[in-house]
């Protein structure tokens, strides 16, 4: 999935990921060796809505979490927004959303680069 996603931004396509797909933005790396999300803005599932889901189930649900593994990376800007809204990231070709309910504002985001 990396290799793909890698494939499609190199060449200039909008790359998107969603929610727990962003995960594969922590260690995709471009041709060049660097992370892909290098000197890049980006968004995934936050601290705040894992312990939401946590709290919901009664236990521990991902082995990790992508906003920690994210601030652990150099040169690279994960952000978030309020847990459970709409958020989404453009840098270049490069489309993040936060969780479920961003996917419509990164559609949005994809069609625009389309256009």
């Amino acid at each position: 999935m990396q290799s793909l996603f890698v494939s499609f931004f190199e060449a200039g396509k909008p790359s998107a990921a969603v929610c727990h797909a962003t995960t594969l933005l922590l260690e995709a790396k471009a041709s060049n060796g660097q992370l892909l999300v290098a000197n890049k803005h980006w968004t995934g599932f936050a601290n705040s809505e894992e312990d939401f889901a946590d709290q919901a189930v009664g236990q521990k649900i991902q082995p990790y979490r992508i906003e920690d593994e994210a601030r652990k990376l150099p040169n690279t800007h994960f952000e978030t927004a309020p847990p459970f809204t709409s958020f989404a990231i453009q840098d270049g070709n490069l489309i993040s959303g936060q969780q479920q309910n961003s996917g419509a504002a990164v559609a949005e985001l994809v069609v625009g680069l389309l256009s």
